[in-house]
């Protein structure tokens, strides 16, 4: 890769961060008063209804103490239940509230509809690659090497 190629791919991934707010940690790129990893945790719970606070901790990429932290902070919402794992006594079973879905269904929607706009914005001929290099991405930032 060119240090053209480098510069022009910093300098488009940095204006789309900030035009998409998520250099807010405060709040969702789609603009709800939640931090996003908050946000990020509420929708891995809403997806899988419930999961061991380590598994999250993995998902999202965070520390422990963090995630125990963000974990607390949607138990005070009302979004979560926190209770002993049966099979291991350190272990921490999360589960998500009737409250909690209901909030998820919200940023859901949020989501849906601020990247709906966005894309919409970009040209139907190009609009496939787009999500094609967006998945790339994705998978990219997944690779562990």
């Amino acid at each position: 890769m060119s240090d053209a190629d480098l510069a022009a791919a910093q300098e488009a991934l940095m204006r789309f961060v900030r035009h998409f707010g998520l250099h807010k940690p405060d709040r969702t790129p789609c603009g709800q008063p939640l931090p996003v990893s908050e946000a990020y945790a509420l929708a891995d719970l809403a997806r899988e209804r419930r999961l061991r606070q380590v598994e999250l901790a993995r998902r999202l990429r965070l520390e422990k103490s963090t995630v125990s932290r963000l974990v607390g902070n949607l138990v005070g919402r009302g979004w979560v239940r926190r209770s002993a794992a049966g099979d291991d006594a350190r272990g921490v079973l999360l589960e998500i509230t009737e409250a909690g879905a209901r909030a998820a269904e919200v940023q859901a929607a949020a989501r849906h509809d601020r990247l709906s706009a966005l894309l919409a914005r970009v040209p139907d001929d190009e609009r496939g690659a787009v999500v094609a290099a967006l998945q790339t991405l994705a998978e990219a930032a997944d690779d562990p090497s």
